[in-house]
């Protein structure tokens, strides 16, 4: 396991493809044929992304009769968002500070 909780969800939005997932499952459940005309994309690639996605626990899988429908975990995504905001907010405001403290000459 990582040290950091949410490095399986940071990997898994490095790909712009899986991003757009996450955008459009943010609006609404969707199956793999949905996201894959959405995309232009063959349906096992979509399916691949989706792949990453749960196993980084941004999506779950609902099946409904012969469909499968993929929704964004929203906590999870959130978690991961405040989590890295909470590790950059220290050291953001001490770098932000106005006025900058006075330096010393050499």
């Amino acid at each position: 396991m990582s040290a950091n909780p949410h490095a399986r969800v940071f990997a898994a939005l490095a790909s712009p493809p899986r991003r757009q997932a996450i955008a459009f499952l943010a609006q609404t459940a969707l199956s793999t044929t949905d996201l894959a005309g959405r995309f232009g994309m063959s349906a096992p690639a979509v399916s691949r992304h989706l792949a990453v996605l749960q196993r980084a626990g941004l999506v779950s899988a609902e099946r409904q009769g012969q469909r499968v429908l993929y929704r964004l975990n929203r906590d999870v995504l959130l978690d991961a968002l405040a989590g890295l905001a909470s590790t950059v907010d220290g050291p953001l405001r001490r770098a932000t500070q106005w006025p900058p403290a006075p330096r010393e000459a050499i």
